[in-house]
């Protein structure tokens, strides 16, 4: 058994297994166990595995948990001290596994994240994750080399390593003890922003985040659900409001929510004046099943808080992306004022 485990779930994704499986197994046996938890798929996805790449070890969840479930359910059948939780439809490269866990040794990194660019356009960042998140002062994450929908080129721009927020769960390093000590992924999120949750959970019991230059994946993004998609939008929306209340122990919480319930419903009035309906229903609805939870998450907002120690607010900007973005053109990651992000 290696520390380290690749481990990937799935859910009916046979033609993803099909062409990423066999470059995961090839560039990460040396050094780590590859496994693949299945979401009881009906696609025949195990037994292909089986048949075709019988080293690659299999856990069966009975039913379809989900993402956040489907991991913590299979995760405690891993032993290993290193989990790296890989989308199915991310293609690795030689040598990906080496230089992220070296960082984390080095510099006493929890979890992190290699550089994440773009399987159909492979010169540029993708959305999840690009090289490391970050999170405004209203709880609007973005990413070094993407800012909503502006996708840098990467030209090494950023290939240092350095502390970020949170790091994307398309593929997420992480020391399996921190991912168990701080309960692992929300399962009420079921999909979507549940690895920000988890970072932050993380961060807010002063450990660090991080995000390794020297390591690059490609992402085809929308595996499951499309870029485009009102189910997405829907917890997308949702899940950031979870995520503050959680994970916001500031005492003008009541002020931000407002503020962002406020914003959102521009961005909903906005899906409806582009004939977007679909999206602003599911905007309307992520509002109305937030409310909902809303007592939920207070409770596990009351329960975190009694666990924090040693806040680590790296990677924090005290502006608003929005303003920065839309208002003042600021489309590059590198065009934000350093000293508008917190350091220590």
């Amino acid at each position: 058994m290696h520390e380290v485990a690749v481990v990937i779930l799935n859910w009916n994704g046979l033609d993803f297994l099909k062409s990423f499986l066999p470059g995961v197994v090839q560039h990460s046996c040396a050094m780590a166990d590859v496994y693949v938890i299945d979401n009881a798929s009906s696609d025949n996805s195990i037994s292909w595995i089986k048949e075709n790449i019988p080293e690659v070890k299999i856990i069966h969840n009975p039913v379809n948990y989900g993402f956040a479930k489907g991991y913590n359910e299979g995760l405690k059948h891993v032993q290993s001290k290193y989990f790296v939780l890989l989308n199915s439809d991310v293609e690795v490269t030689e040598n990906w596994i080496p230089p992220v866990i070296a960082y984390m040794k080095s510099e006493g990194i929890t979890a992190a994240q290699p550089k994440i660019l773009d399987y159909n356009r492979k010169t540029f960042f993708e959305h999840a994750g690009a090289t490391g998140g970050f999170i405004d002062r209203h709880g609007f994450v973005f990413c070094a080399g993407r800012i909503f929908d502006a996708f840098e080129e990467d030209h090494g721009q950023y290939n240092e390593n350095k502390e970020v927020f949170w790091a994307s769960g398309a593929a997420l390093f992480i020391q399996a003890q921190a991912y168990f000590d701080v309960g692992g992924l929300d399962e009420d999120f079921f999909a979507h922003m549940e690895e920000i949750d988890l970072c932050w959970r993380l961060k807010n019991k002063g450990f660090r985040i991080g995000a390794c230059g020297q390591s690059t994946v490609y992402h085809v993004g929308g595996g499951t659900l499309s870029k485009i998609n009102p189910f997405k939008t829907f917890l997308n929306f949702r899940n950031n409001l979870f995520i503050l209340v959680k994970n916001y122990h500031d005492s003008n919480l009541t002020f931000l929510l407002f503020r962002r319930l406020m914003l959102d419903g521009i961005a909903a009035i906005r899906f409806l004046s582009e004939g977007k309906t679909s999206y602003f229903i599911a905007v309307f609805k992520a509002h109305m099943a937030f409310y909902f939870h809303f007592r939920l998450m207070r409770r596990k907002r009351r329960l975190l808080a009694a666990g924090m120690s040693n806040e680590n607010r790296v990677g924090w900007y005290t502006k608003s992306i929005l303003v920065s973005y839309y208002l003042r053109k600021k489309s590059h990651f590198s065009d934000l004022n350093v000293a508008d992000f917190h350091h220590s």
